[in-house]
């Protein structure tokens, strides 16, 4: 009974795996600075630790300012499993990124990642256009 229980949960998992593709990349965690607006980490109850200041008005996610970044809050191994130990709280460079779009696709190139297909969401009316003809 154990042993179906446990065959069911890695089953769910991979499906949520396949519905949210970011729980097996964090790409982008490890590829880009993630700097904001100083009071945002403070609106959104980012932990002191987890901010840098760069200048009198903008900060950045720990470990994101620097030659290789990889955002501290990131847990796991990019390409693998991984997740964000913020989520709720991430600031908007976060929230912006998107599967699939440009920096979604730089970043897996990056690292080695093959490219997730392009949502709809994310194609402007010029490359919509092309795909309609």
């Amino acid at each position: 009974m154990e042993r179906q229980i446990a065959d069911q949960q890695n089953a769910n998992q991979q499906i949520t795996n396949k519905n949210e593709p970011c729980l097996d990349c964090g790409a982008c965690c490890a590829s880009y600075r993630v700097s904001f607006y100083w009071a945002e980490a403070d609106v959104n109850g980012i932990a002191d630790s987890m901010v840098q200041a760069l200048t009198p008005v903008y900060s950045c996610l720990s470990g994101t300012n620097q030659s290789r970044p990889h955002c501290q809050a990131l847990v796991g191994v990019v390409g693998k499993v991984v997740k964000c130990s913020m989520y709720e709280q991430r600031p908007s460079p976060c929230r912006e990124v998107q599967p699939g779009d440009d920096k979604c696709q730089k970043a897996r190139a990056k690292h080695g990642l093959a490219a997730l297909p392009v949502p709809s969401s994310v194609l402007t009316k010029k490359d919509s256009d092309k795909l309609a003809a």
